[in-house]
C-alpha cells in the first residue's frame, strides 16, 4: 500500500519464473531463425500475444490482421515495450544478422504505480528501446517518460498514437430513452479501484446537485476491487443508478460503448489508452485526469480535462467536486462534444492511417538492409 491508500503492482514470483522460461525459449529460438530475408514485411511479434481484452494484446491483434506474424521465415522484429521478452543477447543477435527491429513505446515503471523493483524493470525494457532501429512513441507523454526513465534515444522514431477501427466502432444510431449515462471501463486491479472510487463520488456529487445521471462500470475487476466497489456503491446510496456488467471483448465492445453517453477515465498518468479512443470513435465525450497521454488524445473539444499532478512517486485523482461538476458540464453541451469526438477519431485515430504509418517504416527499413 501507498501512504494514501494505493495498492501498487507487483509481478507474482510465479510470473517473473514463467517470463524468465519464455525468454530462454524466445531466445533459442531466435538463435536458429534470426537472418536477414529480403521481400515484403514478415513479422515477428517476438513473442507478444494477440488476444481482444488488454490494451498489449489488443494492438497485436489489430497488427496481426495487416501483417500476419511469421514466427520461423520473419524478416522484421516488432516488440512492445509491454511484453520485453527478448533479451539483450538475442536482440544484438538480430542486429548483427541484419533483421530490422521496431519497437512499440509505450509506458515505463515507476514508483507511483509499480511496487517491485522499478528501475530493473525499465533496465530490461531499455534494451529493445535503444537497439530499435526505430520507435514508434504512443504519444508525447511516452516519448517523455521514456527519455527520462530509460535515458534518451539516439536512433529515429516518431509519435504514433494507437488507432481504432473507426468502423467497427461507431456511434448509436438511436439513443433510447434513458437517464444520461456515463460508462468507466478497463481492467481493475487493486491498484485502479480509486479509478472506481473517484467517479463514483463523482457521479454522487453530480446527483446532489441535482443532476439525473447513471453509471455502467464494465471490465475485468480484481476479486479485492469487486468487493470494495460493492460497498462504496452502498455507502454512496448508487446502488439504483450504477450498474456493474463484468468483462467483455473486442468483438461486443462498440455496443458497451453505445450503452453510454459519455466517458470517464480518471487513470493517472495514463500513456495512450485504446478505451479513450473507442469511447471517442462512439461519439462519447470524455471526463478525463488532465494527465500522461489522454489530453493529446482528447484534445480542447471533446471532453473536459481536470487538473491533476504528474508525480511519478504516487498517483493523483480529480476531487468529487470536481468530477461532478464536469458531468454536469458535459450533460449540458453532450450533442456538440459527442460530435466533435466522433470527428476527432476519425481525422486522428482512424486505423487506416496507422496501418500505413506501420508499412510505410518496415518497407524502408527492408530496402535498407536488403
Amino acid at each position: 500500500m501507498t501512504g494514501n491508500g494505493v495498492t501498487r503492482t507487483v509481478e507474482p514470483a510465479g510470473k517473473r519464473a514463467l517470463r524468465a522460461a519464455w525468454r530462454g525459449a524466445l531466445d533459442l529460438h531466435g538463435a536458429f531463425t534470426a537472418r536477414r530475408r529480403p521481400g515484403a514485411p514478415k513479422l515477428y511479434y517476438a513473442g507478444a500475444r494477440a488476444g481482444s481484452i488488454g490494451g498489449p494484446l489488443v494492438k497485436v491483434q489489430r497488427l496481426q490482421q495487416a501483417f500476419p506474424e511469421h514466427r520461423l521465415d520473419y524478416n522484421l522484429v516488432y516488440t512492445l515495450s509491454n511484453a520485453p521478452y527478448l533479451s539483450r543477447h538475442a536482440l544484438r543477435r538480430l542486429k548483427r544478422r541484419g533483421v530490422p527491429i521496431v519497437t512499440n513505446q509505450n509506458g515505463v515503471f515507476y514508483a507511483a504505480w509499480y511496487g517491485g523493483d522499478w528501475r530493473a524493470k525499465n533496465a530490461e525494457m531499455a534494451h529493445a528501446y535503444h537497439l530499435a532501429d526505430h520507435v514508434f512513441w504512443q504519444s508525447e507523454f511516452c516519448r517523455a517518460c521514456a527519455d527520462r526513465f530509460l535515458g534518451e534515444r539516439a536512433g529515429p522514431g516518431e509519435i504514433l498514437y494507437n488507432a481504432v477501427d473507426t468502423k467497427h466502432f461507431s456511434p448509436a444510431g438511436t439513443r433510447p430513452d434513458r437517464p444520461l449515462t456515463f460508462l468507466v471501463t478497463g481492467k481493475f486491479g487493486g491498484d485502479l479501484f480509486y479509478r472506481i472510487d473517484a467517479t463514483l463520488a463523482g457521479l454522487a456529487a453530480a446527483r446532489d446537485a441535482g443532476l439525473d445521471a447513471h453509471l455502467r462500470i464494465a471490465g475485468w475487476m480484481a476479486p479485492s476491487v469487486s468487493s470494495r466497489t460493492t460497498d462504496r456503491i452502498a455507502n454512496l446510496g448508487l446502488s439504483n443508478c450504477v450498474d456493474v456488467t463484468g468483462p467483455y471483448d473486442q468483438t461486443n465492445a462498440p455496443n458497451v460503448y453505445r450503452s453510454a453517453d459519455a466517458y470517464i477515465m480518471l487513470k493517472h498518468n495514463d500513456p495512450c489508452p485504446n478505451t479513450v479512443l473507442e469511447a471517442l470513435a462512439c461519439g462519447l465525450p470524455i471526463v478525463y485526469s488532465a494527465s500522461g497521454g489522454v489530453p493529446e488524445l482528447v484534445g480542447d473539444t471533446a471532453g473536459i480535462g481536470l487538473p491533476c499532478a504528474e508525480d511519478f512517486e504516487r498517483p493523483h485523482w480529480p476531487g468529487a467536486d470536481a468530477v461532478g461538476d464536469a458531468m454536469i458540464a458535459i450533460a449540458e453541451r453532450k450533442t456538440e462534444y459527442g460530435a466533435a469526438a466522433r470527428e476527432r477519431a476519425i481525422a486522428r485515430f482512424d486505423i487506416g492511417h496507422w496501418v500505413g504509418r506501420h508499412r510505410r517504416i518496415f518497407t524502408e527499413l527492408l530496402e535498407r538492409t536488403s
